[in-house]
């Protein structure tokens, strides 16, 4: 997927029940407004550049976005960002995020039920989806390692009634997150996300189910399981270890850390920068931008 004039980019910009949050715990008092505000200067002078529409291995749909960076006049984008933990939400005109659990039951049809649940009081007409695993043709390649089933054949659009993209979670965050050059992106969160973006080329990567070491693979260290298992101090030396080996393995300019488990770190790795979570709904607002 190309970007355009990348380095132009400003990223500020048994019974069925789910709890719909506005905060988390812990984020009482927390402003989350103060980002969002941002959020309409995505460009700074640039030309025209390239938003991502349904993306996976071999198959890109570029969707291009005039100079400016404006959404299409009228449009009323839903993000929702799927993860293995919560399910987060925010749409057009909006200010505060909205969240609630998700899980290993968490199938494809209680998703879009609880979220249109959640946003009743919502306007919107479009969602950009944020699915935690591979996506070719606007489709799951396969199933979801921490929720429940049903996601690969779903039919979205038809489900929520309205236009749906989706795209992999961390290149949505990878996305809103992108500065120019060449940056790889590791979501820290109940899984590992990974995408690279390459001067505006983006690439969703699945780095997570690779072998990384004693028959593990990256995920088991560095995602939720490895952070329980080892605790924070070992993890933290991983996290470190493995992002110094990944940047100059894959020739990155600077490396981008993001996840509900990053704010844990607390020291970042050389070459590396600690992204926001709200930069998943920068990305999901981009992928409608025309």
């Amino acid at each position: 997927m190309r970007l355009g004039a990348a380095s132009e980019i400003v990223p500020r910009t048994g019974r069925e029940r789910a709890t719909c949050l506005g905060r988390s715990k812990g984020e009482k008092g927390r402003n989350n407004a103060a980002p969002l505000q941002e959020w309409g200067k995505v460009l700074k002078g640039a030309g025209n550049w390239y938003a991502l529409g349904a993306i996976g291995a071999g198959d890109m749909e570029l969707v291009k976005a005039a100079k400016g960076g404006q959404a299409a006049k009228s449009a009323k984008v839903l993000v929702v960002d799927v993860g293995g933990t919560n399910i987060k939400m925010l749409a057009t005109g909006e200010k505060e995020p909205r969240k609630m659990p998700s899980g290993p039951t968490m199938t494809a049809g209680k998703m879009v039920r609880v979220v249109k649940e959640c946003v009743k009081d919502w306007k919107y007409d479009r969602v950009s989806l944020g699915y935690p695993g591979p996506i070719i043709n606007g489709h799951a390649l396969r199933e979801p390692h921490n929720l429940g089933g049903g996601w690969m054949k779903f039919d979205f659009s038809k489900a929520f009634g309205c236009p749906v993209k989706v795209i992999n979670d961390a290149a949505m965050q990878a996305l809103g997150s992108y500065q120019g050059g060449r940056m790889l992106f590791l979501g820290l969160g109940t899984g590992l996300g990974s995408a690279m973006i390459v001067d505006g080329i983006l690439e969703p990567m699945e780095l997570a189910h690779l072998l990384y070491k004693n028959g593990k693979t990256y995920e088991d260290y560095l995602g939720l399981r490895g952070l329980e298992r080892m605790g924070k101090k070992k993890w933290r030396r991983y996290v470190a270890k493995v992002v110094e080996n990944l940047k100059e393995a894959l020739g990155a300019d600077y490396v981008v850390l993001g996840g509900g488990n990053s704010k844990k770190l607390k020291e970042l790795p050389d070459g590396a920068r600690l992204g926001k979570n709200e930069n998943a709904f920068v990305g999901g607002f981009r992928l409608w931008e025309k």
